[in-house]
């Protein structure tokens, strides 16, 4: 037995320089990988036979780029809360949001989405990496719909098209509305609604091994099965819903939007969510459409709310989204940010 532990001993350090040497090493490849995703793109959409500039160009390339994109992401994301999963377990997590800190929990992940420049799906992994992380499901909820709807990229976009002011109301009814979803969700106690692999994976210990026996190579490998087991779960949906949404990308209706929202009837603005919620693009790709529309003489709450709706409320989203949520949960959190969107469309119409 003496001597089978010394060989076992050789073999565990060799195999421990294998991941402080492989993951940093794997690390610098994701950043080399993420950084060629549009010069891949563009480089494949070229192959077909077809412009690049037609729909059909456009909807391959936004597809090419974004399902490794969100592919890559969640790749990270899960690997990294996974690593930390191993320190603090969700019974630990939940212990630290409870009381009085649950209620800062909700604007500071809004205020995290604000800060995120990530379009609605790309927001998804790091949704799934809190709620396996433990953090409370209403919280998550208030990044899930922060993080699109008012990102860096859209602000300074909207910014640019329509001025500080207006923009700065946006920001703060983007970031009330994330907030105080995300607190209403939060009240309703829908845990019981996760699918039955994510309540399992909250519930469960991170590992077998008492936390305090864990070395880094442990909680290494910690956040590598979290990768398999989740990554191996949600991959062809984030295909599907990515390829929904290149098609809906490449083909916008805009003329029929325009006759929709160009007037100021009350029906506008729920029929701008109606027609926002099946779309699909980011923040970059909406404001075109948001500045075709407003030359168009839309009113700015009716065009307001159609962006909002296709940013935070798109069918890719939650195609991926039913991965991890039930049917009803994905029903309430529509119905509850759909709510938020009607009033502030209402809203900036009544104002302006």
């Amino acid at each position: 037995m003496t001597t089978d532990t010394h060989d076992i001993e050789p073999h565990r350090e060799h195999s421990d320089w294998f991941w402080y040497v492989g993951v940093p090493a794997g690390g610098i490849a994701w950043v080399l990988l993420y950084q060629q995703l549009i010069p891949f793109s563009e480089w494949a959409t070229a192959l077909f036979p077809i412009s690049r500039d037609s729909h059909t160009g456009e909807a391959i390339a936004f597809f090419l780029y974004d399902v490794p994109k969100v592919l890559l992401l969640l790749t990270l994301i899960v690997f990294v809360t996974g690593v930390l999963r191993s320190w603090f377990s969700p019974e630990k997590t939940r212990a630290i949001l409870s009381g009085k800190r649950e209620i800062l929990g909700y604007p500071l992940a809004a205020a995290l989405g604000v800060l995120t420049p990530f379009c609605s799906c790309s927001s998804v992994p790091l949704f799934i990496g809190f709620v396996s992380a433990g953090i409370p499901l209403g919280v998550t909820f208030s990044f899930l719909i922060a993080g699109p709807m008012v990102g860096p990229v859209g602000l300074g976009l909207l910014f640019g098209l329509v001025g500080w002011k207006i923009t700065a109301i946006y920001l703060v009814f983007g970031f009330s509305i994330a907030t105080i979803a995300g607190w209403v969700m939060g009240r309703m106690g829908l845990e019981r609604y996760l699918q039955d692999w994510v309540r399992e994976l909250n519930t469960g210990a991170a590992t077998g091994l008492p936390e305090e026996r864990l070395s880094m190579v442990d909680r290494l490998k910690v956040g590598l099965d979290q990768v398999k087991e989740i990554l191996g779960k949600v991959w062809i949906w984030v295909v599907i819903g990515i390829s929904i949404g290149a098609l809906i990308h490449g083909y916008v209706p805009e003329a029929v939007m325009l006759k929709i929202m160009g007037g100021e009837a009350w029906w506008s603005v729920p029929a701008a969510v109606v027609v926002g919620v099946p779309m699909y693009t980011n923040a970059a790709g909406v404001i075109p459409i948001v500045e075709a529309l407003l030359g168009k003489g839309a009113a700015l709450g009716t065009t307001l709310a159609f962006m909002m709706s296709v940013i935070a409320l798109s069918l890719p989203e939650m195609i991926i989204l039913k991965q991890v949520l039930t049917l009803r949960l994905i029903a309430i959190f529509i119905a509850v940010v759909a709510s938020g969107i009607l009033a502030t469309g209402f809203l900036f119409n009544a104002l302006l």
